[in-house]
């Protein structure tokens, strides 16, 4: 929090603008145009008012038509050169800019994309959002309306001065006399206006948090009828958006009219002064008429001055938010150099200890191992660990303590991308992008082609019913596969573990919220996909795990049984009570 006040409270961080400017180095001509035409400019625009004041005081006060009429296109050939260099200028300032953003968005979803699952478990998913789309956008307008302009509008205001005091130094005084209060002025009005921005930058993150978070819940919000709550929730953040941007309305409505006022009394004197110079014989009305059209020109940039400051401001806040993401390093430490390309699946949990949080374990000393091309099966109550084991296992998760060994190798060990290739996870909330059915099976993994995925669809029974959807496999399944069935959806992500043909399955099996049909679809797809493949499998329903190799019964966190289903009934210990309890339920008509 200190730092953020500490870069509001300047108008510029040279740590971060050195940082920023890194990312022009593969843009350095591009930059150096940019800088080039806003110096040309600034020089090339006193030129208008040096002729305006050589044509009347040579041409005006002593009559010549034939140079008057060559003046005058001599001045409208500087204001089109001023034209060009005006478009140029903003061409390439915004270019440079766009370029820059499109290389910081890259790497920052680069960067994004590494974190391990910890970091989005903490961190609302709308303010990433914001960081990547909104904040880098403002820091595009540091080069299209922030730093190189304001050195543009800074030398121009000091050759306009410099050449009004070569001039006429009595009238230039003249014209100063305002220009302490305007920057009193500017200054109050910059602290307010960067306030403000900084408020709204924080709003317009918690409105995409909020959004973000509740349209993808919607389902919930009506199930529930919070609809009218959950408005009045959206009311109040919108609100404090709506004051936010209703203070930087109200510092500009207080300055820009100030600007004008003082601009005004500026110009009054100079014509009263530069009026009475002139009926003196001491002033030329050429000196009067340059410093009318130096004055418009001086005041225009000090009073954008203060805007472009909050603009540089603003983009130094947004850099600095956009960097924190950057400079944050919450990923899975990879120093393994193993290849776990030839794995045979032979998995082994040896006193295993895990905690989300500090030593809140959620697993404690769990021990079991599966043999090559065994499958066993996770049975326990919501908490006990299971889906805790499988984050484990994929590396998703660091463990605390003990070890986790793949055919004899700490999983620490194999590098951690060609480890978490080599585990297929098929999860019970299968997550479908905005794609085709083909795209959502591959992953754009141009490896894969089509005719793979319609073999592996045929193997686990899911041709059929993509076969009948308009457009087969180029059928688009919308948001979140919101177009197919819990069924469909479960049987396109087997299809998915199936052309990525990993070593070891990780299964959680969900048919405890489908009807008969789609189970038994996903049952002969599950029998399909596990054969001749080390899987582990999360069982909600025991009736389907009955061939299991073996069934770990897991209790807060802990391993209470282990064996086969025929071992474990003669037991008589949890699995047998959670066994009957099911099959008596499910004989009332209940799915579990």
């Amino acid at each position: 929090m200190e730092k953020k006040k500490s870069v509001i409270g300047k108008a510029v961080d040279i740590s971060i603008l050195r940082r920023i400017f890194k990312y022009i180095k593969p843009y350095r001509t591009n930059f150096g145009m940019a800088v080039f035409t806003t110096i040309t400019l600034a020089g090339i625009a006193i030129l208008r008012p040096l002729l305006v004041k050589y044509t009347f005081d040579h041409y005006v006060e002593t009559p010549n038509a034939e140079m008057l009429l060559t003046m005058t296109l001599l001045m409208g050939g500087v204001l089109f050169l001023e034209a060009i260099l005006q478009f140029s200028d903003a061409f390439l300032t915004n270019t440079l800019g766009q370029k820059i953003i499109k290389d910081l968005r890259v790497q920052i979803y680069k960067h994004i994309i590494g974190f391990r699952l910890k970091y989005y478990d903490n961190t609302p998913i709308g303010m990433l959002v914001t960081r990547a789309i909104s904040d880098i956008e403002v820091i595009a307008d540091i080069f299209s309306e922030g730093l190189i302009v304001i050195i543009g509008d800074i030398l121009k205001v000091i050759v306009i001065i410099l050449i009004m005091f070569i001039i006429n130094p009595e009238l230039t005084f003249i014209v100063l006399l305002p220009i302490p209060v305007l920057l009193v002025s500017t200054y109050v009005f910059k602290k307010a206006v960067a306030n403000s921005f900084h408020e709204v930058r924080t709003q317009v993150a918690r409105l995409n948090s909020f959004l973000q978070e509740h349209i993808t819940g919607m389902r919930i919000v009506q199930i529930f009828n919070r609809e009218s709550a959950e408005m009045k929730a959206f009311e109040a953040i919108n609100a404090k958006h709506r004051d936010a941007n209703v203070r930087s309305i109200k510092a500009y409505s207080i300055f820009f009219p100030i600007v004008e006022i003082l601009s005004s009394v500026a110009l009054a004197l100079l014509v009263w002064w530069g009026g009475k110079g002139v009926l003196r014989n001491y002033t030329s009305l050429g000196d009067l008429m340059a410093f009318i059209m130096f004055l418009n020109m001086m005041f225009r940039p000090i009073r954008q001055l203060a805007d472009r400051f909050n603009t540089l401001q603003m983009g130094m806040v947004s850099s600095e938010r956009v960097f924190k993401i950057l400079d944050t390093v919450d990923v899975i430490e990879n120093k393994g150099k193993k290849s776990a390309d030839h794995i045979k699946g032979g998995v082994f949990f040896k006193n295993v200890w895990f905690a989300y949080n500090n030593e809140e374990w959620v697993l404690r000393n769990v021990s079991f191992d599966v043999k090559e091309g065994q499958t066993i099966a996770l049975v326990g109550a919501t908490g006990a660990g299971k889906s805790s084991i499988i984050n484990l296992l994929s590396r998703f998760y660091e463990y605390n303590k003990g070890e986790i060994i793949i055919d004899g190798t700490e999983i620490r060990d194999y590098e951690l991308s060609s480890l978490q290739k080599n585990i297929g996870v098929v999860l019970q909330d299968v997550f479908l992008f905005s794609d085709s059915i083909f795209n959502n099976i591959t992953l754009r993994n141009p490896a894969i082609t089509r005719e793979q995925v319609l073999e592996a669809a045929k193997v686990v029974g899911a041709d059929d019913f993509i076969s009948k959807l308009p457009g087969g496999y180029d059928y688009d399944v919308m948001e979140r596969g919101a177009m197919l069935s819990v069924g469909q959806r479960q049987l396109i992500a087997f299809i998915r573990a199936y052309v990525y043909n990993a070593k070891i399955l990780v299964l959680d099996e969900a048919t405890s919220s489908i009807d008969t049909e789609s189970e038994k679809m996903i049952q002969y797809g599950i029998d399909r996909l596990t054969r001749g493949r080390t899987s582990i499998v999360i069982a909600h329903r025991l009736a389907t795990i009955q061939k299991a190799d073996k069934i770990i019964v897991l209790e807060k966190g802990e391993v209470i049984e282990a064996g086969n289903h025929q071992e474990l009934l003669k037991n008589n210990g949890h699995y047998k009570r959670l066994f009957e309890l099911q099959f008596k339920e499910e004989n009332k008509g209940v799915s579990l």
